[in-house]
């Protein structure tokens, strides 16, 4: 759409400082790095990144949101459950996890770390 402000973003990205521990408690063996979020552009809980996720069970607190989030399989094998629906992943997949259910993801092998993109939509 003309006129239509827009922002394009480019981070060159130091893998090593980006990358943080999320869910600390129950998730030693997961990172997330958030690529867009409001301090960046993004508006209103819109934001993105990638999750490596070498955990061979599952969250026993799994997370949600209140926003949907949708997510794509960049590498690996592995399973997500979406509350108490669990099915196989692979590289390619893509999948949503609609507002409120709770998602959680494991690997198949811990040596393969199952490699995530994720988008929250936002509110």
């Amino acid at each position: 759409m003309p006129g239509t402000p827009f922002f394009i973003y480019l981070k060159e990205i130091n893998y090593e400082e980006t990358i943080y521990n999320i869910g600390r408690s129950t998730c030693s063996k997961r990172r997330s790095i958030k690529f867009l979020t409001e301090d960046n552009g993004c508006i209103n809980g819109c934001c993105s990144g990638v999750t490596i996720c070498s955990e061979t069970e599952f969250n026993p607190e799994p997370g949600f949101h209140d926003d949907q989030e949708g997510f794509f399989v960049l590498e690996g094998n592995g399973f997500v459950r979406l509350d108490n629906e669990e099915f196989e992943v692979k590289a390619g997949d893509s999948f949503i996890a609609l507002p409120g259910v709770r998602h959680t993801m494991k690997t198949v092998d811990s040596e393969k770390p199952l490699k995530v993109f994720w988008f929250h939509s936002g509110i």
